[in-house]
């Protein structure tokens, strides 16, 4: 269990808003390393799509 030992109450809410702080920002990290691989993988799939295309015109 955490165990701190704050000197006022002004010291531990300071203290857990940084520490909510730290882990919203490493939640949103997170989710933009995972937003960066579904756009990857979209852009991907469209140039896949896109050559198909012309390759499919190509044989008519």
């Amino acid at each position: 269990m955490l165990y701190c030992n704050f000197k006022s109450a002004k010291e531990k809410k300071s203290y857990f808003q940084n520490k909510k702080l730290e882990m919203l920002n490493y939640i949103k990290d997170s989710l933009e390393r995972k937003i960066a691989s579904v756009t990857a993988s979209i852009e991907v799939l469209e140039n896949q799509i896109k050559r198909d295309l012309i390759e499919t015109n190509d044989k008519i």
